[in-house]
């Protein structure tokens, strides 16, 4: 039998392009949530800021978020711009723990002036957290249904997602996580940014969710920055 997982959707604080000051409310909300996995919205060390500079997984800046890991024992899924090969630059998810930071998924699906800067990434992606299948998702992503069924595809028991959502379309971030519950059959993990950010979002949706498969919300946080939501999935 595969173990309980605890997971929580975190809604950092975010100071502009300050990486360094985000990784530190990135650990505060680590050792909150005291969850085995711990997902943050889109591009959460920077703010959805489209011209902040690449973040590298060495990067000593993340130092705060690996030493939270490592006293709480958790996996941490959060957001950055990252640069791959040729030069590229992505949208991506980076895995932290105890031991250091890594990318596992750049975003597939880039949305708006994303292009501009942006490339995508090369398409669905699983990680597995103690037995757990998660597949993985970046805000544009969930709308797709090409993403969505090939997810599906890799037999996820679990499908997280960082977010970011202008207030007025908090109806369909639900009616993703819904949605994806059930194409999925997998329990949903949504974290969406909460207070302002860049690239034209003043206000955000907050609100971030933990769904079960069958597609009924399991709970939900409030739409303030600096809060979380956290289940144990079974």
């Amino acid at each position: 039998m595969r173990a309980p997982l605890t997971v929580a959707a975190a809604q950092p604080a975010c100071a502009a392009r300050d990486v360094a000051a985000n990784a530190c409310e990135h650990a505060r909300l680590i050792r909150v949530a005291q969850a085995r996995l711990v997902v943050f919205p889109e591009l959460s060390l920077t703010g959805y800021e489209l011209d902040a500079d690449a973040v590298s997984p060495d990067d000593d800046a993340l130092a705060p978020i690996v030493a939270a890991c490592a006293q709480t024992g958790s996996v941490a899924l959060v957001g950055a711009p990252v640069t791959g090969d040729g030069g590229r630059v992505h949208v991506a998810t980076l895995r932290v723990t105890a031991n250091g930071a890594k990318v596992v998924y750049r975003k597939t699906f880039l949305g708006g002036e994303e292009p501009g800067r942006f490339s995508p990434g090369t398409g669905a992606t699983a990680i597995e957290v103690d037995g757990w299948r998660v597949g993985l998702g970046i805000c544009k992503d969930t709308g797709v249904e090409q993403h969505v069924a090939d997810t599906a595809a890799l037999r996820v028991d679990l499908y997280a997602a960082g977010l970011t959502h202008l207030p007025e379309e908090l109806e369909l971030q639900e009616e993703r996580a819904a949605r994806i519950a059930r194409a999925c059959d997998a329990h949903v993990v949504f974290a969406s940014f909460a207070g302002p950010t860049g690239g034209g979002f003043d206000r955000t949706a907050g609100t971030s969710s933990i769904w079960a498969p069958d597609g009924t919300p399991v709970a939900r946080a409030a739409s303030e920055p600096g809060t979380l939501v956290r289940a144990t999935l079974r």
